[in-house]
This record gives structure tokens, C-alpha cells and sequence, in this order.
């Protein structure tokens, strides 16, 4: 039995005493340039809107874009107490690498046991204060990052984000294993690009092809949560940093489905 499902390995990290995080979610993809932080943002922003406290947790070190798609240019302060997220405009905690170097330009060369454990001391080193759900923007794939988020936090749900042109069912099984190795629901697929609304006629094109995604769906026993389409004006909002002023009632459904997801249990 490998160590990533023995019960006699526990992973775990303790959450900073002076924080709260009832909801984890992480959002997950099979490979780069899907669209993974937008959803994640998209999400985020979502459940703010509803009236929760929301986080987000950048665990893509090498590869951060949530300050960027939201307009984040200050630093996290720290103390002797510990460590504090950047609020978006509209109150949102987020914690990424960007917000803690000086310079955002140089890449982050580190090996993967510092990436995880920079991962790590976001959870525990972080002061998150009174957060009902927390997103984790994770890098795509199942390497290290993913395996110490699954192993080391109390996520409560797995988000797939995919694109038509991919090779959508290998992705979802990939994922759908790996959740079952780390004991961890998938709450459903999330399918980017799907479509182009033309604006004067409103009729929709399938730019990347023909999605398969709701019978990739219905094999692996998944729910499709949303299709988000190719919107000009999502893509300048991210450019902007302005993220939090998207309209549309893309992931309005999959907000309804986090709010009746259940506490785990400590």
C-alpha cells in the first residue's frame, strides 16, 4: 500500500490558532491554459457576492495569476503573530508567491519540496480570519503540489476545469484516481471555451470543436457544473485587474451546490 492512502501516514498540517476555514475547495486541471485561476476567481468572487467570506490560496508557485486578476500590487504584511492576505476590492483574503516577492518578474526556480512546503506555510503560517470557503488555485496535474494540498488540508472538494480540445476523458480519469487515492469527492467538471456568443445574433459556436463533456460526464459518474464561454470582455477583465466586476450567472449553479456541501467533520 502506497504512502499516499495508508492510514498510518497523516500528512496534515495544523491551520494557524488564530485563523478559521470551515470550506476547502481546490480547482484542478490536466494541463496548463485552461483556465484554471479563472474559475477559481470566478468562484471566489461569486461567493463573496452571496454574502460569505471567501479566500483564495495561489498554490501555484511557479505559475501565480490571481494577483494579477485582481489587481493586487501591495505586499502581505507579517508580525510576530504571523502572516496576512492581501484583500481584493471587494474584501476577498488572497494569499500567492507574487504577494511576498519583490520583484514579480523573476521566476520562482525552487525544487519541489520548497514549492510544497511554501504551500504548506500558506495554510499554517497564514492568518485567515473567519473564512467560510477557501479556493485553492492549484498548478495543473497530479505532481507535488496537488499531493501535499490533498494530503496536508481539509479539502472537502475537487473542482475539475477542462477545455474541448483537450483530451478530456484521460484528464477526468487522471483526476478522478487521484481523488480516490487521497479520499476526496470530485464535485464536478467545469468546461472553459466551451462556446462563442456571437453578440448581435447570440448564436453560439463551438470554436475548439464538438464538447464531449457531459458524456466524459456520465462515464466517470460526474456532474457538468458549468460551460463557460469565450467572452472578450472576461479576458480584459482579468488583463485589467478587474475580475470582480464580471457579469454573468456562469457558476451561479455550482455556488448553489458549495452551499450544500457539509462541514467535515474535525
Amino acid at each position: 500500500m502506497s504512502e499516499t492512502n495508508n492510514p498510518q501516514f497523516d500528512f496534515s498540517i495544523k491551520l494557524h490558532d488564530a485563523s478559521s476555514v470551515k470550506k476547502v475547495f481546490a480547482v484542478v486541471s490536466g494541463k496548463g491554459g485552461v483556465g484554471k485561476s479563472l474559475v477559481t476567481s470566478l468562484l471566489a468572487v461569486t461567493m463573496q457576492r452571496l454574502g460569505y467570506k471567501t479566500a483564495i490560496l495561489d498554490a501555484d508557485i511557479t505559475g501565480p495569476s490571481i494577483p494579477k486578476i485582481f489587481g493586487l500590487n501591495e505586499k502581505a504584511q507579517v508580525d510576530e503573530l504571523g502572516l496576512y492576505p492581501v484583500k481584493s476590492k471587494t474584501g476577498i483574503d488572497i494569499m500567492s508567491i507574487n504577494l511576498l516577492l519583490e520583484n514579480v518578474d523573476v521566476p520562482v526556480v525552487w525544487r519541489g519540496p520548497i514549492i510544497a512546503g511554501t504551500v504548506k506555510q500558506f495554510w499554517s503560517d497564514v492568518i485567515w480570519d473567519d473564512i467560510d470557503y477557501m479556493f485553492v488555485d492549484l498548478p495543473p496535474g497530479t505532481g507535488d503540489v496537488p499531493l501535499t494540498v490533498f494530503q496536508s488540508l481539509p479539502v472537502d472538494g475537487i473542482i475539475v476545469v477542462t477545455s474541448p480540445q483537450e483530451l478530456v476523458s484521460l484528464i477526468v480519469s487522471k483526476a478522478v484516481k487521484m481523488a480516490e487515492m487521497m479520499n476526496i469527492p470530485i464535485v464536478g467538471l467545469v468546461e472553459n471555451y466551451s462556446y462563442f456568443q456571437a453578440p448581435d445574433t447570440k448564436k453560439k459556436y463551438q470554436i475548439f470543436g464538438e464538447s464531449h463533456i457531459d458524456e466524459i460526464a456520465e462515464k466517470f459518474n460526474l456532474n457538468v457544473l458549468a460551460k463557460l464561454p469565450i467572452d472578450p470582455d472576461l479576458a480584459k477583465l482579468c488583463d485589467l485587474g478587474s475580475i470582480e466586476a464580471f457579469k454573468g450567472e456562469w457558476v451561479e449553479e455550482l455556488a448553489e451546490l458549495l452551499e450544500k456541501i457539509e462541514v467535515k467533520e474535525e
